[in-house]
């Protein structure tokens, strides 16, 4: 009998290859040790924030489906300020890091005043449109075949929490010039234990004013926005007395108050390169609002499966959102020091670190999609809906990790334009035209809908890509 011999081919590895692909982009233990110290205080405050925001939106959906979707529209407005609010101090704050990065604790304080300033003109204007606006902004979500009392009775509720959440405003835009310029400074477990303490008095009022524990008044979605004020006032007491009580650590806030002298160079510079981000953050918040409105054209079902899958993904989210804040404070640092080589060695390393790390997480939250609807207290449908939805959010995690770093590391660099077209001007010109066209002019269910409205952003990592690799960021704007 004949022998066979069976020859199996082999796929040469060059050796040489794999040190290089891991030396790009694996970093060592020290390395991993500083981004840990950087993200894990800012994973952490996130974290219990949106795990609380989970407990509140759960308490609520116990309550009713009406009284869920009134407070998840009006959490969307709330978002738009939320994101503005950020946009603007993000536009100071690149200076502000990249002036601690070189030790100029002057230019640090004049970022500050400027983020005061800037933070107390949206918070007025916010509240001026809000008060005057919020019923007309809230009626643009109800849409649908459903009966007319359900759409009246979410209009009513979503009216009651917005009123209340008007209070919330100053402290909010207070705590986050304070926080950012913190971080900024390298300080980030101050911001997280005040995270802490703010989403613990958040939970505790809620349980005790949603469903009216302990002798107190069943008061509902008023009830949460009451929880929700107070918790902000709280965040906001914490970090400005201990910024205060430690002014030899951080000079920055020594004579912060004295004048709202901020240099005209300065000034200028900052609206140059701050204003396209402000804008930039305040239109990608009005077009995720926009977006979701699209989404309503599918009815209530649909605002309510999208509030449920949003609360979940925002938890999730936590990790490649809290790596890009990272990526602007570590990347910032390093730029403002000049040292370009050493900032592209280790932004590659952050970005493959975040990708990495969201796809182990969407993998996760896959296996768990269909257990998170099931604590609300709602249809079915709006649970298989839901689930669905989840779904589809886990598979575009990775995609949303590499998006938000190359955001974060362009953004670094001062990069604003970039970054305004890169971000806002993508999602106003190809976004939001498809979104719009798919809800009204097709038949297409909201599961659908939704996937071709995150498969679009794939033109967006090939973008981000080549932005990336040629290093239009590497510039370090507070010279001399």
């Amino acid at each position: 009998m004949r022998s066979v011999e069976l020859r199996i081919p082999c796929i040469a590895v060059n050796e040489d290859d794999m040190k290089k692909f891991f030396g790009k982009y694996i970093g060592d233990k020290a390395f991993y040790v500083m981004v840990l110290g950087v993200v894990l205080p800012i994973i952490v405050q996130n974290g219990i924030t949106n795990f609380v925001s989970l407990l509140d939106n759960i308490m609520v959906g116990r309550v009713g489906t009406e009284q869920m979707s009134g407070v998840a529209i009006v959490n969307q407005l709330m978002f738009v300020f939320n994101i503005s609010i950020f946009g603007a101090i993000s536009g100071a704050g690149i200076f502000g890091a990249q002036f601690f990065g070189c030790g100029k604790t002057e230019g640090v304080r004049h970022t500050f005043r400027f983020k005061l300033i800037v933070c107390a003109v949206i918070t007025v204007l916010a509240c001026v449109l809000f008060l005057f606006g919020g019923e007309f902004l809230i009626s643009l979500y109800l849409n649908g075949e459903e009966n007319g009392a359900q759409l009246e009775a979410t209009l009513g509720y979503g009216k009651q929490y917005l009123l209340v959440m008007l209070i919330g405003l100053p402290p909010f835009a207070l705590a986050q010039a304070y926080t950012s310029t913190l971080r900024e400074c390298g300080e980030t477990v101050v911001p997280m234990k005040a995270g802490i303490v703010a989403v613990l008095v958040n939970c505790s009022l809620n349980a005790l004013l949603i469903f009216g524990l302990l002798g107190f008044p069943r008061l509902g979605v008023v009830g949460a926005a009451i929880a929700t004020v107070i918790s902000r006032y709280a965040e906001m007491v914490i970090v400005v007395l201990w910024t205060h009580k430690h002014a030899e650590k951080y000079a920055f806030i020594e004579g912060a108050y004295k004048s709202l002298y901020i240099p005209g160079n300065l000034v200028s510079k900052i609206l140059i390169k701050g204003s396209p981000l402000m804008l930039n953050e305040i239109l990608w918040a009005a077009g995720m609002a926009t977006l979701s409105q699209c989404y309503s054209m599918r009815g209530l079902d649909a605002v309510a499966a999208m509030n449920i899958t949003t609360t979940i993904s925002n938890l999730f989210n936590v990790v490649y959102i809290s790596l890009g804040s990272a990526v602007s404070i570590i990347i910032g640092q390093l730029l403002g020091a000049g040292k370009m080589e050493e900032a592209r060695d280790k932004d590659t390393k952050l970005i493959a670190f975040a990708v990495g790390s969201c796809m182990v997480i969407g993998g996760i939250l896959a296996l768990c999609a269909p257990l998170f609807p099931m604590v609300y207290n709602t249809t079915d449908i709006v649970k298989n809906l839901a689930t669905q939805l989840i779904r589809v959010v886990a598979l575009f995690i990775p995609m949303c990790a590499f998006l938000n770093t190359c955001y974060f590391t362009l953004r670094a660099g001062g990069k604003t334009i970039i970054t305004f077209f890169f971000d806002s001007v993508f999602m106003w010109c190809v976004s939001i035209p498809l979104a719009f066209v798919l809800s009204r002019f097709t038949g297409l269910p909201i599961v659908p809908l939704y996937f071709y409205c995150q498969l679009i952003e794939l033109i967006k990592c090939v973008i981000g890509y080549i932005l990336v690799k040629k290093g239009v960021w590497l510039s370090n704007i507070v010279v001399d």
